[in-house]
């Protein structure tokens, strides 16, 4: 979906007339429902006139374009598209252009800028504008079929060679090149050997109206594509602050582990052990920067490991990589695994999920007991790698013995003389790219400082599309998720709060063997997902409740879909988190959460407001939600609608 959309040469008329920064801003607050910085209206001013302009001069008036055009599945935005005919073969070509206003810029690692206006780095730009095409494409199976429809360009219309030097050492592609102000001519030859100038209005325009209906396949699935992540070749498309979370942690591996293997060479060199820690919310795209890392540092051979704290997500990615490859499997472990570890055995330590590393571990032998009494279960991961980076949200720690907070981390690697560089990652990759849905649950849930809003009014004109419902009954509730499994072929479950007891075991015997239907409510009764090592027909064991389509049968719990995510989120919420007046109440009385009614009365309610927060944003398109408490869903209701 574009902001805004027109001919080169009526666009250029309103940039030159200082009307279409005005325009965009109008369509902004009524699209995006937010407030439009500074820089990005002054880009809107100068970038575009005078990339317009050189589109004119190149002969290229009647092309049409789209800017702000939103990519799918994401809240990231390209600057322009350019679609219309290619000269030589008259099929469709579009070229996704990304614009800077820089005029001096340095590249300090390989896809890494340093530029005076920010105080971090950023993408280089043909990186930037590369991703953006290869996501494009990945999402859209008629750019696929259409090879080399698609080209993307980088614009830095200010700057000239000699200020920006090192930015052209960037190998160009066809989803990437760079041009300066230098390279005018250049740039306009190139435009027009990839759109013919004379195609005329009415055929560009049935490209672009094609472009703007191209079905988009939902996001890819994490554990689908982890085996050959980790095992072949990159397959992650990273965006944004994604790719520069990525590419300052790849760079902050390389320099830490040359400055090891130097000072094990005796050479002088000042070294400082660094702790990596990235900061994200949920879909965030945490777990794919640490897969995607994971593959890479494997690939160069690095004694690389990658750790978790979840039983659920490492077995279901063990089980993705798959029982015959070994190799594969020894890669993927827990947070307890290393305390018989000794200081420096790894090269790279990826802790995803690290809100859930605990206070201790929790298993080993004799020996490691003893080591466990003098050193935290964080100590124990700092100390085993040369750089261990932690992937982690502060609002998904709901266990008391879970002592993953960045302010934990922070002063405990400090504490081991360690440095911390902190990345903090802000793009909203899960929830169908709904930046407005997360913002909604903070709200409702009051981890915001915001008061809650309902979904229609807070989305109203955003263009956003991710679906907000409830429902009267639980019975409805599983209808939902049925209809939305059935309908749209992609993957639903349904969870609910732990406020019902979980049976150890199965009951009946032989072929009866079945769950017991522990999650009552009224006359409607369901089972919770299995306990592992269950073995009933049909029946994934709690492990991979998430990931085996057998999980439909069943109601998750927080610990079986912490981590993972599917399409369609339907959500019970019980009677240990009730809305009584403008406030929530958490009601320890009401958990059967052994775990969590042990925590104190300061850290109770965050814990319980937190397990509801990952239940609402495993959804990638939509949630549906119900409470057991009257007055509860009624506030839900008005809530959701």
């Amino acid at each position: 979906m574009a902001l805004m959309r027109g001919s080169v040469r009526q666009l250029l008329e309103l940039s030159i007339s200082n009307r279409l920064p005005v325009q965009l801003l109008e369509r902004a607050a009524a699209e995006w429902g937010q407030e439009v910085r500074t820089g990005e209206v002054r880009a809107w001013r100068n970038s575009l006139r005078e990339f317009l302009g050189d589109c004119e001069e190149a002969g290229l008036g009647d092309v049409e374009v789209l800017l702000e055009h939103k990519l799918p599945h994401s809240a990231k935005r390209v600057d322009a598209i350019l679609c219309g005919a290619h000269p030589d073969t008259g099929a469709p070509s579009y070229v996704l252009v990304e614009l800077k206003q820089w005029s001096t810029a340095e590249q300090i690692a390989r896809n890494l800028v340093e530029v005076p206006c920010y105080d971090h780095p950023v993408l280089h730009p043909v990186a930037q504008v590369h991703e953006y095409c290869r996501y494009l494409v990945d999402f859209t199976p008629d750019l696929e079929r259409q090879t080399g429809a698609v080209r993307g360009i980088a614009y830095l219309h200010n700057a000239v060679t000699a200020d920006v030097a090192s930015l052209t050492q960037y190998e160009p592609s066809d989803f990437g090149q760079l041009f300066l102000q230098d390279d005018r001519e250049r740039l306009q030859k190139f435009l027009g050997s990839v759109l013919n100038a004379r195609a005329g209005r009415e055929l560009v325009c049935q490209i672009t109206d094609s472009f703007l209906r191209f079905p988009h396949r939902p996001t890819k699935k994490l554990l689908d594509l982890a085996a050959e992540e980790i095992l072949s070749r990159e397959l992650f498309v990273l965006l944004d602050e994604q790719r520069v979370a990525y590419e300052i942690v790849a760079e902050t591996v390389n320099r830490a582990l040359a400055a090891s293997r130097a000072r094990r060479s005796r050479s002088r060199v000042d070294y400082e052990p660094t702790v990596v820690v990235v900061v994200g919310g949920p879909g965030s795209g945490k777990s794919v920067i640490a897969l995607s890392l994971m593959g890479h540092l494997a690939r160069k051979n690095l004694a690389v490991n990658h750790a978790t704290g979840s039983a659920a997500f490492t077995r279901t990615l063990q089980k993705v990589v798959g029982a015959e490859d070994s190799r594969g499997r020894a890669l993927l472990k827990f947070f307890n695994s290393y305390s018989g570890s000794g200081v420096g055995e790894l090269d790279v330590l990826i802790c995803d999920e690290a809100h859930r590393i605990r206070m201790s571990s929790s298993s080993g032998s004799a020996v490691s007991a003893d080591r466990r009494r003098r050193r935290s279960q964080l100590e124990e991961l700092i100390s085993v790698a040369i750089v261990p980076v932690l992937f982690l949200d502060d609002n998904q720690v709901v266990r008391p013995r879970e002592a993953g907070s960045l302010a934990a981390i922070k002063a405990g690697a400090e504490a081991a003389g360690c440095r911390v560089d902190v990345v903090h990652l802000h793009g909203q990759f899960r929830c169908g790219g709904s930046d407005l849905f997360e913002e909604w649950v903070d709200r409702l849930l009051g981890i915001s400082d915001d008061p809650p809003l309902n979904w229609s009014r807070l989305a109203a004109g955003s263009g956003d599309d991710f679906g907000v419902g409830s429902v009267a009954t639980p019975a409805a509730l599983e209808a939902w998720v049925a209809d939305r499994y059935q309908q749209t072929g992609g993957t639903a479950r349904m969870t609910a709060g732990f406020c019902w007891k979980w049976s150890e075991r199965p009951i009946g015997s032989g072929a009866e063997r079945r769950l017991v239907s522990d999650v009552r409510i009224g006359d409607w009764h369901r089972p919770w997902n299995a306990r592992p090592g269950a073995n009933l027909p049909g029946i994934p064991d709690s492990y991979f409740w998430a990931f085996d389509d057998g999980g439909m049968r069943q109601v998750g719990c927080i610990y079986t879909a912490q981590g993972f995510e599917y399409d369609w989120a339907g959500v019970i919420f019980g009677d240990d988190f009730v809305r009584r007046g403008d406030r929530w109440v958490a009601r320890r009385e009401r958990s059967e959460d052994s775990a969590v009614r042990e925590a104190d009365e300061a850290s109770f309610p965050d814990l319980i407001r937190n397990t509801y927060k990952v239940l609402l944003t495993r959804g990638m398109r939509g949630a549906c939600v119900y409470s057991t408490d009257d007055e509860t869903q009624i506030f839900l209701e008005q809530m959701a609608r």
